[in-house]
């Protein structure tokens, strides 16, 4: 009885399991969302770095078309240092916005130029004048989305890039036959429920890229994906080198230590006394 009690419990722990690593892809299917495809970002997997000339044009496409909605309020402008900016690259991006400093002698706030300390400013002065802008969504912030969509599934090899991706280019102008769209939303296959607040933001050409990149729908949309991943965990090279590094270290501590092991006690099985001084 108590073998069979062990099995069923196992068996519901497996299906449990099942249950959990399928969810995200059933509830896809059930909201007829797409599923997306791999781009082959250069920062996915374990050897995983970051494309920095793709990075730049990521960059330029969020000033220039996504800046005007979304938000990034955890990425500094002295961060731009790592993707290939010198210091004075940054003051200049940085000197591109005006903050509010202090009062001057009457209470008038006054404003200054943006320095390489300060966080990119956010779109709109809060979360209400956000929605109220955007048809009542809240467009979400830059430097979270692609964690949020971090793995798309235990088994999947498509990583919250490629779902940036896919939702960029996944917009229908016409919905299919037989779907009633309500209104002010746009049809996307790659978003739950094929229905989208946002209205297409990327088109081919949509910017001029500075190193003259032909800026098609498909490359804007892998190079904001791209930036976005970094904003998201700008350390990630570092972290991910690191890791391959310890990995390493432990792989040749285990060799030694095995064969320090076997030296230790082979006089030990064979019965003989051991000198320490020749150990």
């Amino acid at each position: 009885m108590m073998k069979y009690i062990k099995i069923k419990g196992l068996m519901a722990t497996i299906a449990s399991a099942t249950i959990l690593f399928s969810g995200a892809s059933v509830n896809a299917a059930e909201e007829g969302m797409m599923h997306p495809e791999s781009n082959g970002f250069t920062s996915t997997g374990i050897f995983g770095k970051f494309d920095i000339p793709s990075l730049q044009r990521g960059l330029q496409v969020y000033i220039e078309v996504c800046s005007a909605c979304h938000s990034m309020d955890l990425v500094a402008f002295r961060s731009l240092e790592d993707i290939g900016y010198n210091i004075d690259e940054v003051k200049a991006i940085a000197a591109e916005y005006d903050y509010e400093d202090t009062f001057d002698d009457d209470g008038e706030l006054i404003t200054r130029s943006g320095i390489p300390a300060d966080y990119f400013p956010a779109p709109f002065a809060n979360e209400k004048a956000a929605r109220a802008s955007n048809g009542g969504a809240m467009p979400p912030d830059f430097s979270t989305l692609i964690k949020a969509r971090e793995h798309l599934g235990f088994f999947s090899s498509t990583y919250g890039e490629d779902y940036v991706v896919a939702l960029m280019v996944g917009y229908e102008e016409d919905a299919p036959e037989g779907v009633e769209m309500n209104e002010g939303l746009y049809f996307n296959h790659y978003f739950a429920g094929n229905q989208i607040a946002m209205a297409p933001p990327l088109f081919d050409d949509i910017v001029e890229y500075a190193d003259g990149t032909p800026a098609t729908l498909h490359q804007t949309a892998y190079d904001v994906a791209n930036f976005m991943a970094w904003a998201s965990d700008p350390t990630m090279q570092e972290r991910k080198e690191m890791g391959l590094k310890v990995m390493l270290f432990m792989f040749v501590f285990v060799i030694l230590l095995y064969f320090t092991n076997k030296r230790v006690w082979r006089k030990v099985k064979k019965g003989e006394d051991i000198d320490p001084s020749k150990l």
